[in-house]
């Protein structure tokens, strides 16, 4: 008996329990919302259904997320100008490539472009949070308000269109691949950061710089660079979401990419279980977070909620969610499970 309460206990701790759980009540309300949610279905060769359109959705998300986790682990703060940085690089992207029947230049560099730009954005964001010590929030709330009118003077305040089809392959499907291309984006980003912080120290110094940056710097590591590097990789990832976004729909209008997306990413991070303090992360927690957040949107769209009042829905439930995840519940749950075995232990005592 006691080996099951330590087994369950374990289980109850471990740091994907609860986003696993509020994923799941999630589903199972798209289950019972939706008879057919979990239907798979193959048409014009490429794979349909609620649950591909969830994790096609969330993908862009998903790669914020990431990028988004490492940030509030080394610095205890948020970037806000990941959807500002999306839509700079989307416009980047677009300009490069240019609105006529064909390419103006090479395909791969309408690709690098954005990701370089993202880094800069990013470089400028870490240079001021961890060199300059201005507060997370502060230093990113200038590209969150500057990015979109940079975007916007490349654009030229226009919504530009791209013609070639083939523009399109990154944001839906490679031709017979019945798979959408942005999972295996997404895919690909969480398994180099999984890797790179599996095998080599990154992991442990991201955790030790959000934990503590004096004594980080005490014991001999980059406390700076640490962080200057978590800002770049975020934008980064930013600008690869933003690729997918103007790729589904082979545009770019600067006013609507990534508009408020920073906040789904930070949601995505807090429901994954992760302290926005800093220090301990979960990266697969931080995955779950955004996949939930797409499927809550889903199960707010099949209830005819307008997208007006989504957000207001969405608010509601990710502040039981996160309210679920905090120490307090726990705490009251051992407290009232241990005053229910002293008493039954009083009774049977007498």
């Amino acid at each position: 008996m006691k080996k099951s309460n330590i087994k369950s206990k374990h289980i109850i701790n471990h740091p994907l329990f609860l986003p696993l759980v509020c994923l799941l009540l999630v589903l199972i309300v798209n289950l019972i919302q939706t008879p057919s949610f979990f239907k798979i279905t193959i048409q014009n060769g490429v794979l349909y259904g609620f649950i591909i359109d969830i994790i096609n959705r969330s993908s862009g998300l998903i790669i914020m997320a990431v990028g988004m986790t490492l940030v509030v682990a080394s610095s205890g703060g948020t970037d806000i100008s990941v959807g500002a940085v999306s839509a700079l690089a989307g416009a980047v992207c677009v300009a490069v490539l240019g609105t006529g029947e064909s390419y103006r230049m090479p395909y791969i560099i309408s690709l690098l472009l954005p990701l370089i730009a993202g880094m800069v954005c990013g470089a400028f964001n870490g240079f001021l949070v961890s060199y300059m010590r201005v507060q997370p929030m502060v230093a990113t709330l200038i590209l969150f308000t500057a990015g979109r009118g940079i975007a916007q003077l490349i654009t030229g305040s226009f919504i530009l269109y791209v013609k070639p089809v083939q523009f399109q392959y990154l944001g839906s499907f490679l031709p017979n691949v019945p798979i959408p291309t942005p999972c295996f984006v997404a895919t690909f980003v969480i398994l180099i950061t999984w890797l790179t912080l599996k095998y080599t120290s990154l992991n442990m110094f991201i955790q030790s710089v959000g934990i503590n940056p004096k004594a980080s710097h005490l014991v001999g590591l980059n406390s700076k660079m640490i962080t200057f590097f978590t800002y770049v990789f975020c934008s980064v990832c930013a600008a690869g979401a933003g690729l997918i976004s103007v790729s589904r729909t082979a545009s770019i209008d600067a006013n609507n990419v990534g508009l408020n997306v920073e906040l789904d990413a930070i949601l995505a991070v807090a429901i994954g279980g992760n302290s926005l303090s800093g220090g301990k992360f979960s990266l697969f927690g931080s995955v779950i977070g955004a996949i939930t957040i797409q499927a809550l949107t889903t199960t707010l769209y099949a209830m005819h909620v307008s997208a007006d009042q989504l957000p207001l829905y969405k608010a509601i439930v990710v502040i039981i969610i996160v309210a679920l995840q905090s120490p307090e519940p726990k705490r009251w749950y051992y407290m009232i499970k241990s005053g229910i075995s002293s008493g039954r232990s009083a009774r049977e005592a007498n």
